[in-house]
């Protein structure tokens, strides 16, 4: 409906010989007595025809073609073109949900974008936590939501399975294997202290017994204190080190292995619990093992943009609006993860990807300057990268917030979550909000049975439909489709009915939106609303009546409804229940 009033504006401002503005657009009207859609077209090219904006505006009016769209034009305040449609635009509407089904609202591109979109990736260093959850749940739904606006979309999970993180679990399930070993100690303040960890040493104790067992004492040999008395990083470094010298490298290697496994294993089981799906899932040990970075380094050397000092390699970030450079190789040869992170973002490039989109927690907001610079560094183009940060989630039960912190193992893991709310709510509740802001999640309201809990609300809408048509049965009362579509335009004018309709119809422009803006959370809200109309709809009018023409027309609207609530469900990642 929209290109089709900006397809007859442009017409009207070709007759008046005036060259339409860059990004001429209309917009929903919010006051229902100004109209179906509204334009400030004539606002924005007063200036340039030299008009009063609502004299312009009124030619505009005036120029527009005989069509079946609008039913009338009017200029309203310092120059708005309000536009008023007819029933029959909409009910032809009705007719596409009827006839696309579950393709409803699904834009097919000529030439689509391929994008990939990248979010989790947490360090598989224990479950996934609440936070994670969030990014999962933004992450999934952007990408359906990209791929319903026509996009070519990739889902990916970068393990960070190398690096220090890494090694301070393998430390920490090696001390707990050896405190089934018999061995007393005070676990160190950096370690991973949570009992998620105690499984996995089990596993190493009853594949290798004792041959990892080293005395305590000897561990502790000329490590430095721990906190408070000293610094924690001193210390759990000096027990990696420790670790490594006694075990040997090949039995570090099976400790790391063995963890790192286990803790992958719990989160893709998780994941896929809560219905999140991954094309690919890529490993930062495998990825820094194929010569990547290598490449990545050389190409930039090759630019100019590496130079050496105090004994290590550094990338001219501040070239590139970085606020200092970044050491890319320490003084000991070992790369940085900003290596790992600008070479693993070439690679995305190389695979064919236009645009990439990096879903990551709030404390990330530095990352994107640095790693778009690499990437215009290496000649890539600057803009393809986005960077969608996830704000913190925090969890009230009875009004109360629950302290949380990863670490201490003081957290809720998403598991637990979704254990006590269940996936659909967890999806919903965590797309509630943008993602740029703090979520509050109200367990008690997640778990409700009531109309003040959103998506208990809006499945409730898909359920009623179903109930109202299982009645219909029950009553062994007939519906026809050809009758339903020969009366809608005669039984559907009321204001109830015409409400429902122009919430339906917007689906399509929700969708288009939520994508340009990274915005799932726009479609939760959308589905609210149109839960909102069907509800108040059901009050207004009943829906089965004895006159046939009448029950049809009135059925045929709400499951168009139907068919367009499950369809936005299916995009979040949400069921569409057919009882409650």
């Amino acid at each position: 409906m929209k290109l089709q009033l900006i397809d007859l504006l442009h017409v009207a401002l070709r007759q008046l010989a005036l060259e339409a503005p860059a990004g001429l657009t209309v917009e929903r009207t919010r006051d229902p007595t100004h109209g179906d859609f509204a334009s400030n077209v004539a606002m924005r090219l007063a200036k340039t025809a030299r008009r009063a904006p609502r004299d312009l505006a009124a030619d505009i009016v005036a120029a527009i073609p005989a069509n079946a769209v609008i039913q009338k034009a009017e200029v309203a305040g310092s120059g708005f073109i309000n536009f008023f449609l007819h029933t029959d635009v909409y009910l032809a509407e009705l007719a596409a949900v009827q006839t696309q089904g579950d393709r409803y609202g699904r834009a097919t591109l000529a030439s689509p974008q391929r994008v990939m979109v990248e979010f989790v990736s947490a360090n598989p260093t224990g479950p996934m936590h609440v936070g994670h959850g969030r990014q999962a749940a933004y992450g999934a739904a952007l990408a359906s939501v990209l791929e319903a606006a026509g996009y070519n979309v990739f889902r990916e999970y970068y393990i960070n399975d190398a690096g220090r993180q890494t090694d301070i679990l393998a430390v920490s399930v090696w001390l707990r294997y050896l405190e089934i070993c018999g061995e007393r100690l005070d676990f160190p303040t950096n370690g991973y202290r949570g009992e998620y960890l105690l499984p996995v040493a089990r596993q190493i104790y009853e594949r290798d017994g004792r041959a990892l067992h080293h005395p305590i004492a000897d561990v502790l040999r000329g490590a430095p204190a721990d906190a408070p008395a000293g610094d924690k990083e001193l210390h759990i470094d000096a027990l990696i080190a420790r670790a490594r010298e006694l075990l040997g490298v090949e039995g570090f290697e099976k400790v790391l292995r063995i963890s790192l496994d286990a803790m992958l294993t719990d989160i893709r089981d998780d994941l896929a619990a809560f219905g999140i799906k991954f094309d690919c899932w890529t490993s930062e040990r495998e990825f820094v093992a194929s010569g990547a970075i290598d490449r990545a380094l050389e190409r930039l050397h090759a630019a100019g943009h590496l130079y050496e000092k105090d004994g290590a390699l550094w990338f001219r970030a501040t070239t590139f609006g970085d606020d200092e450079d970044r050491v890319v190789q320490r003084e000991n040869g070992v790369r940085t993860y900003f290596a790992s992170d600008i070479a693993y973002h070439l690679d995305k490039r190389v695979r064919g990807f236009d645009t990439l989109i990096d879903v990551l927690g709030a404390d990330h907001h530095g990352y994107v300057a640095r790693v778009r610079g690499g990437l215009i560094a290496m000649g890539e183009s600057g803009d393809c990268l986005e960077v969608c940060l996830i704000q913190l989630v925090s969890l009230f039960r009875g009004g109360v917030k629950l302290q949380m912190g990863k670490r201490e193992a003081n957290f809720v893991t998403l598991r637990q979550l979704r254990e006590e709310v269940g996936s659909d709510a967890c999806r919903f509740f965590y797309l509630l909000r943008s993602n740029d802001q703090p979520l509050d999640f109200d367990l008690e309201l997640a778990k409700s049975k009531s109309d003040e809990n959103p998506v208990f609300y809006v499945q409730y809408a898909h359920a009623r439909v179903a109930s109202v048509l299982k009645e219909l049965r029950a009553r062994q009362l007939g519906y026809d489709l050809a009758l339903a579509t020969q009366s809608a335009g005669r039984v559907l004018g009321s204001d109830a009915a015409l409400a429902v309709m122009k919430s339906l119809t917007r689906y399509p422009e929700v969708i288009e939106q939520a994508a340009a803006h990274r915005a799932p959370h726009a479609l939760v809200h959308y589905l609210r609303e149109l839960a909102n109309a069907l509800h108040t709809y059901y009050s207004a009018e009943r829906w089965i009546v004895p006159e046939d023409d009448v029950r049809c027309a009135r059925l045929y609207l709400v499951q168009c409804v139907q068919q367009v609530v499950r369809n936005g469900l299916a995009v979040l990642g949400v069921s569409a229940p057919e009882a409650m």
